[in-house]
């Protein structure tokens, strides 16, 4: 992508303003002084933050008109190519950017730019250092998968040279950034549909490790992770982890009461001091170890990152405890591949309540077959794994997966038959969520956790069941 795109331009729309991935580049471009522009179908808490920005936003809808006047388009990937206004976008003559070229463009503007990538823990990686570098006063950009409360969105515009940002392996969009500093938290099979083997996806972020201009910093126990970065030379090279071998370490970690966890951290075999967490369990701690990893390379003292960390309380749908009524805890969590949903349920069993009752949205088909076993040994380490119909998303059924083939291997589950002879279309989707509510209402017991669980819109149903518990009294 030309990374002087940008340079002559005055006017950009966006097409989907609203989307969480757009919203902090909306931030960025017009705090540079860009005019913006933008177009939404649905009505969000988002989108009217664009518009307490000053950017004007048309009349809910998509339509060519929308586009008058632009020199630059950009849309998310979501958008369908029969939309109208990114039909008009293409026939204008007028330069029509993805959202992830955008951000590429974006990311090479700083001169401390922390991409932060990895199979899993992501969007709470990112969350942590950006709260750590937020709360030592330096005015930061961020780019972030979900909304991190101290900035009231999922990201930021400043003025320094920092920009923390979150970056995707999926359809290796990770690597249309311009890192300086690289962040590899691990690497698991993932997106199999796009990769196909394990080993592709190695290579992907070999190549992204490949381009970062100052320093990677990777998980030192993780094995594909250390294939990955196995070649790369050029850059300062800083592993994190609990095995001896490592840079930077976490030892001595005690579980706290409620979510929290402590640990001690080690630099090059210096005691540096504690970090307390407000986050359960010991993948938190190797996250957060690697943002005390990177904001020390950009030049922050470690009681910075100590505080910024005791501070922190989750990002948006990430273990995001939603309500307690009734003595009954509803929570809210992102995790949606096994290795997640593992590492997750293993630190609610560690807290103190009564069950764990889990209840969990497969997403994408593909992902569903491939790790149909895997998804069974995580599930079962709930008390009770209840299960809705599968979100296809971009996905047909070409694979005849359904809900049952799962629920029928556990011996925890309980599930509620669906016609699989009807077209799975959009209208019938969730069609079980009413009936998911039902049972999690009608079963669960004062101490109990209910844990939704998938990166789809199983949140509504955490929503659903607070509701209903607090209208029941």
């Amino acid at each position: 992508m030309n990374k002087s795109i940008l340079t002559d331009k005055k006017h950009i729309h966006f097409i989907g303003i609203g989307g969480s991935g757009m919203y902090p580049l909306a931030q960025i471009l017009h705090a540079k002084g860009y005019h913006l522009t933008g177009s939404d179908n649905n009505e969000t808490e988002t989108l009217q933050a664009v518009r307490n920005m000053g950017i004007e936003v048309k009349p809910l809808g998509q339509r060519a008109e929308n586009i008058e006047g632009a020199d630059l388009i950009v849309h998310t990937a979501a958008i369908m190519a029969d939309n109208p206004e990114l039909i008009a976008a293409k026939a204008s003559g007028v330069p029509v950017l993805e959202r992830s070229d955008l951000l590429g463009i974006v990311s090479s503007w700083y001169e401390d730019a922390v991409c932060i990538s990895g199979t899993h823990g992501k969007t709470t990686t990112t969350s942590m250092l950006t709260q750590i570098v937020y709360t030592a006063g330096i005015d930061l950009s961020a780019y972030i998968g979900g909304k991190l409360p101290i900035i009231h969105g999922s990201g930021c515009a400043g003025t320094s040279d920092v920009f923390v940002c979150e970056s995707c392996e999926f359809v290796d969009t990770f690597l249309k950034l311009y890192p300086d500093i690289a962040v590899v938290l691990n690497i698991d099979a993932d997106h199999l549909d796009y990769f196909g083997t394990v080993e592709n996806i190695i290579k992907s972020f070999h190549k992204f490790c490949g381009m970062a201009s100052k320093a990677v910093i990777y998980n030192g126990d993780d094995a594909n992770t250390l294939k990955a970065i196995a070649g790369v030379e050029g850059k300062q090279m800083i592993s994190f982890g609990y095995g001896e071998g490592c840079d930077w370490r976490a030892v001595d970690v005690t579980h706290l009461s409620g979510a929290g966890t402590a640990y001690t951290v080690l630099k090059n075999g210096e005691m540096l001091g504690r970090i307390t967490l407000q986050v359960p369990g010991e993948h938190n701690v190797l996250n957060s170890l690697a943002a005390v990893a990177a904001a020390d390379l950009i030049g922050l003292p470690f009681e910075a990152a100590a505080q910024g960390l005791a501070e922190f309380r989750g990002a948006g749908r990430r273990f995001e405890i939603k309500g307690v009524v009734s003595g009954v805890t509803i929570a809210d969590d992102y995790a949606h591949h096994p290795t997640e949903l593992t590492a997750t349920l293993r630190a609610a069993k560690e807290m103190d309540y009564k069950r764990v009752i889990a209840v969990f949205q497969p997403f994408t088909f593909s992902r569903t077959v491939q790790h149909l076993e895997e998804f069974k040994d995580a599930l079962e380490i709930a008390d009770v794994a209840v299960l809705t119909d599968i979100m296809g998303s971009r996905e047909k059924n070409t694979y005849g997966i359904y809900t049952r083939n799962l629920a029928e291997i556990m011996n925890n589950a309980v599930y509620f038959p669906q016609d699989e002879t009807a077209e799975y279309t959009d209208e019938r989707k969730y069609q079980n969520f009413d009936d998911v509510v039902d049972y999690v209402v009608s079963h669960v017991q004062e101490g109990d956790l209910v844990l939704t669980m998938g990166c789809g819109d199983v949140n509504k149903v955490a929503k659903m069941i607070l509701e209903r518990l607090q209208k029941e009294g």
